[in-house]
């Protein structure tokens, strides 16, 4: 992603897209597809310590729903970075996707996510015409 230089560590950002294009957001995920989801985790993992010498543990690995595209995508960012929207109402961390969807493999398909738009953007004008949206 362009988002990062590949020098500051504090700035790293990745994006990590699986080849498979049956995958849409996190409410298609199933139990099934757990093992490539860990694959991509670790893989990942390994390559941004080996390549830029940043830790697992300095880094944050969540998906946004909504996702700014309909191509499902894992990003990688380091902690201390605070762009990419890595926040509560616009992220879900893969380690509780993969815990959820071991408990209950249709449970992003189930479930009723939360997840936070501007006012006066395109879908809030559209939800707010059929009283959908709640504000707080």
């Amino acid at each position: 992603d362009l988002k990062w230089d590949l020098v500051t560590s504090e700035n790293m950002y990745c994006l990590a897209i699986p080849s498979r294009s049956d995958l849409f957001t996190i409410r298609d995920i199933r139990r099934k597809h757990l093992p490539m989801l860990k694959k991509m985790r670790d893989k990942c993992l390994a390559t941004i310590k080996e390549e830029f010498d940043i830790p697992a543990s300095q880094i944050r690995v969540y998906f946004h729903y909504q996702p700014a595209y309909y191509h499902l995508h894992l990003h990688f960012a380091h902690i201390r970075y605070m762009a990419g929207s890595p926040f509560i109402g616009k992220s879900i961390a893969l380690s509780d996707v993969i815990q959820n969807v071991e408990l209950k493999s249709e449970y992003y398909r189930d479930a009723t996510l939360v997840y936070y738009i501007k006012d006066g953007h395109a879908l809030s004008r559209e939800l707010d015409k059929h009283g959908a949206i709640a504000r707080y």
